[in-house]
């Protein structure tokens, strides 16, 4: 089941997913937009029309597992996952690290899709990246409910329902810190300011 860009904003704006303020993102940049995924995700038929239509734009890669970072990809990962028919593991942080735990595994030469919610330059993404080739993994894709736009750190393909250009910039560049305006990190592993 497939759904426009357009769709996909209506139910981020419906939910009051899409947020104004001063916000540090997990990249640690500053943005004067957040998008608050878990508000969407709150829906469960929402929640499987977004994965459905996920698969939809992925319907020609062969895979076998669905990874994802916690903690923003656990919900839509395993949604994804399930629509393929396919197993699900997600990565954690230990020690500022991240990690397979739980005795998750990926199969040796397994083809695998990495799922997030919103991929601003994909630092998370990246280390699940690594963490499955590591384990002897092929990497197949990444997609995303939400692309935030901008250079990627992550070298393969990104799949997102949706395209949105929010500015964000260095803390050093940033003219919401020059203006005083307080700082907030809804859903970063950052503290803020």
């Amino acid at each position: 089941m497939e759904m426009s860009a357009a769709e996909v904003l209506e139910a981020l704006e419906e939910s009051g997913a899409l947020l104004r303020g001063h916000f540090i993102l997990t990249s640690g940049r500053h943005s004067e937009g957040y998008v608050q995924c878990a508000r969407v995700l709150e829906d469960t038929v929402l929640t499987t029309r977004l994965a459905e239509a996920a698969v939809a734009k992925v319907s020609d890669l062969d895979l076998d597992l669905v990874a994802a970072p916690a903690v923003g990809g656990i919900i839509i990962g395993f949604a994804v996952a399930q629509a393929l028919g396919v197993n699900f593991i997600f990565s954690e942080r230990e020690q500022g690290a991240m990690r397979f735990r739980r005795s998750f595994e990926v199969p040796h030469g397994a083809r695998v899709l990495v799922v997030e919610d919103v991929v601003t330059t994909g630092g998370s993404v990246s280390e699940v990246v690594d963490l499955v080739r590591e384990s002897g993994g092929e990497v197949v894709g990444v997609a995303s409910i939400i692309d935030r736009g901008g250079e990627k750190v992550f070298d393969v393909d990104l799949t997102s329902l949706v395209r949105l250009e929010v500015e964000s910039w260095e803390p050093e560049k940033c003219p919401l810190c020059a203006a005083g305006e307080a700082v907030v990190s809804p859903g970063s592993r950052r503290l803020a300011r």
